[in-house]
């Protein structure tokens, strides 16, 4: 009898980052919160998960994210500001991004010892279900959410999913790049996963572009706390680990959209100008001003 598949209900965000390449804007507010046109980064990340189905969405922070946290909470001053102003639209824009009571946590990740690390705080609110983990520097931009995808396979296939996206050969030694049985296919079994390969060792140029769907047998990898590449607790050394595991099948969901590294500068910038044509209201006035600027 074949295994029941357990849905996906929640998703960890790991927003504990210090966002070191953007100072000295983020030295007071959380690289997490800068925006894309009109809304944080985090809320693009978080409306992902959202529309893929997500319930509970966990946090994990580090010192100075509370503004991360009032994000996410009810502004009663605000929204009565807005109300006695007659400012319906933007209300209602407040309230429809709002998640329901009890649907966020926020847990400490005390030290910054790396992504797996953060991911093994989440471990009491997790529990024993399989979840999501969505790196909120990463936006995925297309015309299907990225997230929405995997569930879709991991619905299909169970298991652990890695969403992934071709890079030039010439980069793959600066990603976590995993090897498959068809580069091509939308979603294929996974092989081989390596973290930074050195250059002409990489099993394909399939890079991990910041998506998971992961089962919680990772979380007794990850108690471990070994070190891995940089000093860090590395969440892909556990995945390799995990994959070694009886009944734990790895598959690789290619995502096709643009993909906007926003803790650079140069992807940040890039997502502000990409987000900003999609907006019927932004991109009459900004088409002809980007070309009289180039």
């Amino acid at each position: 009898m074949a295994k029941a598949i357990k849905p996906i209900r929640k998703a960890v965000f790991p927003v504990a980052g210090l966002g070191t390449r953007f100072l000295p804007a983020t030295k007071a507010m959380p690289k997490e919160m800068l925006t894309i046109v009109d809304r944080p980064v985090i809320q693009h990340v978080v409306d992902e998960a959202r529309e893929a189905g997500i319930e509970h969405f966990i946090f994990v922070t580090g010192r100075n994210k509370g503004v991360i946290e009032d994000h996410f909470d009810r502004q009663y001053e605000l929204e009565h500001t807005l109300q006695t102003r007659g400012k319906k639209s933007e209300l209602e824009t407040l309230m429809s991004e709002l998640p329901g009571a009890g649907q966020t946590s926020f847990t400490r990740q005390q030290a910054p010892l790396g992504l797996g690390h953060a991911v093994w705080c989440a471990r009491e609110l997790v529990g024993n279900e399989p979840f999501a983990l969505l790196l909120p520097d990463m936006l995925h931009h297309g015309t299907s959410p990225c997230l929405a995808e995997m569930m879709e396979a991991y619905r299909e296939h169970g298991g652990n999913h890695v969403a992934v996206a071709p890079v030039p050969e010439d980069q793959t030694h600066q990603y976590g790049i995993v090897g498959v049985t068809d580069p091509k296919a939308k979603v294929s079994p996974i092989t081989e996963m390596v973290e930074k390969p050195p250059q002409g060792t990489a099993p394909s140029n399939l890079h991990i572009t910041g998506r998971y769907i992961l089962q919680p047998d990772i979380f007794a990898l990850l108690s471990a706390q070994e070190r891995g590449a940089g000093g860090e607790i590395q969440l892909t050394d556990s995945m390799i680990r995990l994959q070694g595991m009886e009944g734990q099948s790895f598959h690789a969901v290619r995502f096709d959209g643009a993909i906007y590294d926003c803790g650079s500068k140069i992807g940040f910038l890039m997502a502000n100008v990409a987000y900003a044509l999609e907006r019927p209201d932004l991109a009459p006035l900004l088409r002809p001003a980007l070309k009289q600027m180039l």
